[in-house]
């Protein structure tokens, strides 16, 4: 007698379709028929398109991002060369190094800005701690709408919903953690850094590009 409760595979299919209005992200497809996608299991590799993320942000997107800003990074040993660091002449001198180092070292400045963000996260178990707690609140949560509709006040909790209620239970501990005074202690240390540097460094083609951009016109 066959039984109307589907079995195996056609099981999981069917929790895929029911799950499947909760995120953003289709189901992953990358797996192909051999279920492995390089060594990786089927679960494992799609992990990433399961979690629900904010609409256009993908961990494919994010990988882009952040190979476009490695391959354009200025050679290190040049960035804090001690011999191209001089004093401004004058205030508009200062004001054209800013602007041109933004824009010549872009990329080494935002990756100075993620060191210290995740030298702030380190320096502080506190904050470690806030962070597990978030991420935790957030899976359970995820886990919890996977299995049955999730309903907080008569409304269903979706995928931007969840990261607010992991944030409002996590949220005591990002207080006694202090984050407000990290977020602070980062953007004062990256303005300090960053605009020291864009201050004092002078720019690519020495002094006869400074005086170039200072000719009157």
């Amino acid at each position: 007698m066959k039984s109307g409760v589907p079995k195996g595979e056609n099981c999981l299919v069917d929790m895929d379709s029911k799950a499947g209005d909760l995120f953003s992200a289709e189901p992953a497809d990358a797996a192909g028929s051999g279920g492995v996608v390089g060594n990786l299991p089927t679960w494992l590799s799609a992990l990433p398109h399961r979690l629900w993320l904010p609409k256009g942000l993908s961990a494919s997107v994010a990988k882009e991002w952040f190979d476009r800003r490695r391959a354009t990074i200025r050679p290190w040993a040049g960035f804090v060369d001690h011999r191209k660091f001089t004093k401004p002449r004058n205030f508009g001198e200062l004001c054209q190094r800013v602007v041109r180092n933004f824009d010549t070292y872009n990329s080494n400045y935002t990756f100075i800005f993620l060191g210290l963000i995740l030298y702030c996260i380190i320096s502080s178990p506190m904050l470690l701690i806030a962070l597990a707690v978030f991420v935790g609140a957030f899976y359970i949560i995820h886990l919890k709408s996977l299995e049955s509709k999730l309903v907080v006040f008569g409304k269903e909790v979706t995928g931007p919903h969840q990261l607010g209620l992991a944030g409002a239970v996590s949220f005591p501990v990002f207080w006694l953690a202090g984050a407000g005074a990290a977020v602070f202690w980062v953007l004062g240390a990256t303005m300090f850094v960053i605009g020291s540097h864009a201050a004092f460094r002078e720019l690519e083609g020495g002094s006869e590009m400074e005086e170039l951009f200072m000719e009157p016109v």
